[in-house]
């Protein structure tokens, strides 16, 4: 690397050191509004309508109604992510936008099996989940999203703003908070709890790919089950930018 471009690269760390150092004590009310300030128009939320992504919608309906809400519809939800998916859209009047798969339900069948989660769920990922976010995220610049590090232990180090290649900035506006401070948040301003929570869904992905958890297990252990896999692909496709590890 240059001695020009090393440099640069440690300004643009020492830079983002300092940005989390400001933002680390912050509410996801404060961290919006200068997500939103910063990086408008090339902003978005993904939201698959779990709790923590509602309510960071939510949010945004008063502090930054014109950013996109992205949910990317795998074809796999539970039907009651979907129903619950158009109430909190038809209460709140969120800007939805939904990607669809890089294969259509058809040819993943005839190519792979509509079983192919079982056999090789990385790939069902990838098509399903990982590739759509991908054409989404072009023109972005703030990936907004409800990641919290209370939720696994592969979650335990994020910073509330990440960069990547391509000068995306993922900002994650609720590390600090737990599922406590989710509910608590939700049940002050009357919104509806998914239908799945009650019976043990602390983490809600494709129907195939997620049960209840049990007692002292943490939030995501009923994604992918009894499989090595603890991330879907979105979270980890992204190259760190140069010079940030």
């Amino acid at each position: 690397m240059a001695d020009s471009a090393r440099n640069s690269a440690l300004d643009e760390t020492a830079e983002l050191d300092r940005l989390n150092g400001e933002l680390e004590g912050a509410s996801p009310e404060k961290i919006l509004p200068w997500a939103a300030e910063t990086f408008a128009p090339d902003v978005i939320l993904t939201c698959s309508f779990q709790h923590d992504g509602v309510v960071l919608a939510h949010m945004l309906t008063t502090i930054a109604p014109w950013v996109p809400i992205v949910f990317l519809q795998t074809g796999f939800h539970f039907p009651e992510t979907l129903a619950y998916r158009d109430e909190i859209v038809g209460r709140f009047g969120l800007n939805l936008r939904e990607t669809l798969p890089a294969m259509p339900r058809e040819e993943l069948g005839r190519v792979h099996g509509l079983d192919l989660y079982r056999r090789n769920p990385d790939l069902c990922c990838q098509i399903n989940k990982v590739e759509p976010l991908r054409a989404a995220l072009e023109g972005v610049r703030c990936w907004v999203n409800g990641r919290r590090r209370a939720q696994s232990a592969t979650r335990k180090s994020i910073a509330v703003v990440e960069r990547y290649e391509g000068a995306v900035h993922k900002v994650n506006p609720m590390v600090t908070w737990s599922a406590a401070d989710t509910y608590r948040y939700m049940q002050q301003r009357g919104i509806p709890e998914h239908p799945l929570f009650d019976k043990g869904y602390a983490s809600i992905g494709c129907a195939p790919c997620t049960r209840p958890i049990l007692a002292g297990e943490d939030e995501r252990a009923g994604r992918w089950s009894g499989t090595a896999k603890t991330e879907c692909g979105i979270h980890t496709f992204l190259k760190p930018a140069r010079g940030v590890s």
